[in-house]
């Protein structure tokens, strides 16, 4: 046996240890695969990756292969990861509209390999999971503009899910009309409330009535179906193009930084132990006595928990009574967690913790890993 032979035998005994390893890490891919499938979590997360890759070139003997090893683990994660999507194409993943509505929008960039199911409320599509007839459901939680989304937050309260991710879309809204139809037609405009809301400028200006109905996507079927074109809907170029709409306007919403929070939820909650830009959402109901609200606030502070967010929303179920709402930096289970939830029980009536999420993916940076038959 010759000087290239013996090397090529090497090689060849190397490629068989790697397969055997290959193997093997596809395998914990598939159990990955389930777990993120049951807790409701994304198959892609940039965070994960990139902290495995830096942990691994630290361990790395010959630095001088590390471009080459940061190309290998990036198609290996990318390997993985559409893996993974095709053992999720049946995870039915739950939102509110119709195609081409921004939660679909966001559901198909979060959960590219599933099949999105469209619910006509935000508490359909929340109860789909309840019931178990879906996995997951992406909604609508705060848009940067509007505020938060007051009908999801009561369903947070009431409901049993827990959030497990949180993630942002750049929301551009358009103002579509049937072919033909022009600016100066239009006389009536639909659209969900934020919508509206996010656009108030742009159509007071103008002097048209409005309508809300159930969402953006729904405003630009009912235009489709009117006989009318001086009816216009506002939503996304998606559904322009879903609907058979002209865009007559674009980018009308009245802030350029237009962004939605989107929260994924599921029944089985997730923590990330360990997790630098951990949050967790809080909602509570304080004891009726002067200044409760106040010491609950300073327990928060004193065992050292960034409060991000507090809002107050009323009970439904009781007159004059309000719940709060509280997104906080940090994590309840740590040792300092702990103290701060058992100090605050002697001031809170209810104490509920709604679930766990990293500081936020922005949906239009995000890699969709296309499904390769």
């Amino acid at each position: 046996m010759n000087e290239i032979e013996k090397i090529r035998e090497e090689i060849s005994k190397t490629d068989g240890e790697m397969l055997a390893l290959f193997e093997k890490r596809m395998s914990q891919s598939a159990l990955l695969a389930e777990y993120k499938k049951t807790h409701g979590l994304p198959i892609l997360d940039r965070d994960a990756e990139s902290a495995i890759l830096s942990d691994n070139l630290s361990k790395l003997q010959n630095q001088k292969f590390a471009p080459y090893y940061v190309d290998f683990m990036e198609n290996l994660m990318n390997l993985s990861n559409r893996y993974q999507n095709r053992l999720n194409e049946g995870m039915k993943v739950a939102y509110n509209g119709e195609e081409g509505a921004f939660a679909h929008i966001a559901a198909k960039t979060i959960f590219p390999g599933a099949v999105h199911k469209a619910y006509p409320s935000f508490s359909d599509a929340y109860a789909s999971v309840e019931s178990g007839e879906c996995d997951c459901a992406v909604i609508p939680v705060e848009n940067s503009y509007a505020g938060e989304v007051g009908a999801v937050m009561d369903l947070m309260f009431d409901g049993s899910l827990k959030l497990t991710g949180a993630f942002t879309l750049p929301v551009v809204h358009n103002l579509l009309a049937k072919p033909g139809a022009s600016v100066e037609d239009i006389e009536l405009v639909l659209s969900h409330s934020q919508a509206l809301a996010q656009c108030e400028k742009y159509v007071n200006s103008r002097g048209w009535s409005v309508r809300a109905v159930s969402s953006t996507s729904y405003a630009a079927q009912l235009v489709a179906e009117s006989a009318e074109k001086n009816v216009a809907a506002i939503a996304s170029d998606e559904a322009a193009k879903t609907f058979g709409l002209e865009v007559l306007d674009h980018d009308i919403n009245e802030s350029g930084s237009n962004t939605t929070k989107f929260g994924v939820f599921s029944r089985a909650d997730y923590i990330s132990k360990g997790s630098k830009d951990g949050r967790f959402i809080m909602m509570f109901t304080v004891n009726n006595v002067a200044g409760a609200l106040a010491k609950a606030i300073n327990i928060i502070g004193e065992n050292g928990f960034n409060m991000l967010a507090l809002r107050s929303r009323s009970v439904k179920q009781k007159a004059w009574q309000y719940y709060f709402y509280a997104e906080l930096e940090g994590d309840e289970t740590s040792e300092n967690g702990v103290k701060m939830l058992g100090e605050l029980s002697q001031q809170c009536e209810t104490i509920k913790i709604i679930g766990h999420y990293a500081a936020g993916s922005d949906l239009s940076d995000r890699d969709i890993f296309k499904i390769k038959n």
